[in-house]
């Protein structure tokens, strides 16, 4: 049904007004204990409960940031039975964002280029949100993602990171440094390890007891990875993300005139979808089984999920995913998994 929508009709709108028309109606659910009833039919099963970051996941899949840029449908996404929402990217100042159009859809690739720009109203106005959001008991896991405001100097970035992660790390469950968007200028140059561990371990004192990770982009080479990987676990972070978008064109479906006159932003779905495996499993040789890793990149399936379990990540996201097969994703992910077990659990007792 949703795919026949989709092709009927929200296919035709520009995608930036059907992500908007998609957000309030999820928005909404909670409305009228809406959601409480949606939530019967998508909650995940019990079996699929996740134990990281000191916390209790109830499905080891959630939604990426991106999607919920302010906090405002963390209980919808919820109810559809997503474990976990990252909401983000959230600046310490509020901006509006590159100028339209900057979301842009490559069907024949199941992917998406977004040049967004950290569109968010600003720390200020997320943190009174998010802090009655954060004292609700029944509510997903709360990830909240920062980045660097546009108009802040890259030499000034900590000061930056720094104020958002005062404000908004009491009310995050954890806590996530953006440096790998594509799409803020200078803001991937503070993967360099000379910029980033002064500026995780100043995040790291600002956000006290919250859980904090960092979220890293596909396109660094694997000595780079590495390296990053090294400085995590220097420093005592808590995980790590694995992978924003990509700025690579290699591979795709879509007519290249059509890509290039889309131009410049990050690109996510399923073409990333073999970088960021490769990515986790690299990441994965070189921190501590402890050590939590979130993959995200090209998730489509439970089976694509089961595999970045295997291939050793704690918790797995989606979004794009999300644009193409619907509000019951999630649902059909956390049925997959728990199919997926029941089978392995069925083999391994006949053996």
């Amino acid at each position: 049904m949703y795919r026949l929508l989709f092709s009927a009709f929200l296919s035709k709108l520009d995608p930036e007004d059907a992500h908007h028309l998609a957000f309030r109606v999820i928005k909404a659910l909670p409305t009228f204990g809406v959601g409480r009833v949606v939530e019967r039919f998508t909650a995940p099963d019990p079996s699929l409960a996740v134990d990281a970051l000191g916390l209790r996941f109830p499905s080891p899949f959630g939604v990426a940031a991106g999607f919920d840029k302010d906090g405002y449908a963390v209980l919808g996404l919820g109810n559809l039975g997503f474990g976990h929402v990252e909401v983000g990217t959230i600046t310490a100042i509020a901006q509006p964002g590159n100028e339209r159009p900057r979301l842009f859809r490559l069907v024949k690739d199941r992917a998406l280029i977004n040049r967004m720009g950290f569109n968010n109203g600003g720390a200020d106005a997320a943190a009174g949100r998010l802090s009655r959001l954060s004292r609700r008991t029944h509510r997903p896991v709360l990830g909240i993602n920062i980045g660097k405001s546009r108009v802040t100097a890259v030499e000034d970035a900590v000061g930056d990171y720094e104020r958002s992660a005062k404000l908004l790390a009491p009310y995050a469950d954890y806590l996530v440094v953006n440096v790998s968007s594509p799409n803020t200028p200078g803001l991937r140059g503070l993967q360099e390890l000379d910029a980033l561990a002064p500026l995780l371990e100043a995040v790291r004192a600002a956000s006290g007891t919250t859980p904090l990770l960092v979220k890293i982009a596909p396109d660094l080479d694997d000595a780079e990875v590495v390296r990053i990987c090294e400085l995590v676990v220097r420093l005592g972070l808590d995980g790590l993300i694995a992978t924003n978008t990509t700025i690579s064109r290699e591979g795709l479906r879509t007519e290249a005139s059509v890509v290039e006159a889309i131009g410049a932003g990050g690109l996510s779905g399923a073409p990333l979808a073999e970088r960021s495996l490769e990515v986790l499993k690299l990441v994965r040789q070189h921190v501590p089984a402890e050590l939590c890793v979130i993959s995200v990149g090209g998730v489509e399936t439970a089976a694509d999920v089961q595999d970045r379990l295997d291939a050793g990540a704690t918790l797995v996201q989606g979004y794009s995913a999300f644009i193409y097969l619907g509000p019951l994703w999630a649902r059909q992910i956390n049925r997959g998994l728990a199919a997926l077990r029941r089978t392995c659990r069925a083999a391994v007792a006949a053996e």
